[in-house]
């Protein structure tokens, strides 16, 4: 039997209002994984990683990701990660403001496990993040 309360979250997400409301939808839906907040994807690296004396994160983990942000955007760490032996496999879903379809081509060339367009606030929002609740109930994470 699956352990669902082991599964980490990696928000990476720089906005403060949205990192917020993203842990308000896992509260209402009683979820008490534990939430690991980043404001970009060097700080995202660098948790993944284990960087700066840091232990890093265990598997399971999903890690969900803004693409517009300073220093390095979700696009450029999606390549990155992508890139990486350790960390190739890792479960991603973009959580962004950006309808563009060159950004949505560019998530899924990465192998992202799907887009999730913020504005879609509300009770849409909720049901995504209800969908990815039982996404990692239903699916074998890479550990």
């Amino acid at each position: 039997m699956k352990d669902y309360a082991s599964v980490t979250i990696l928000v990476v997400e720089d906005d403060e209002v949205d990192a917020m409301a993203i842990q308000r939808a896992f509260k209402k839906c009683r979820l008490s994984n534990t939430i690991h907040r980043v404001k970009d994807g060097v700080e995202a690296l660098g948790a993944l990683r284990g960087t700066n004396k840091e232990v890093p994160m265990s598997r399971p983990f999903i890690v969900l990701l803004d693409l517009n942000m300073p220093r390095m955007n979700g696009l450029e760490f999606l390549a990155e990660v992508r890139a990486d032996p350790k960390l190739h496999d890792i479960t991603i879903f973009v959580l962004t403001t950006s309808k563009a379809d060159e950004d949505r081509a560019a998530a899924f060339s990465n192998n992202v496990a799907g887009y999730i367009v913020k504005s879609d606030v509300g009770q849409g929002f909720m049901e995504a993040i209800e969908m990815l609740t039982m996404y990692w109930r239903v699916v074998e994470l890479p550990t």
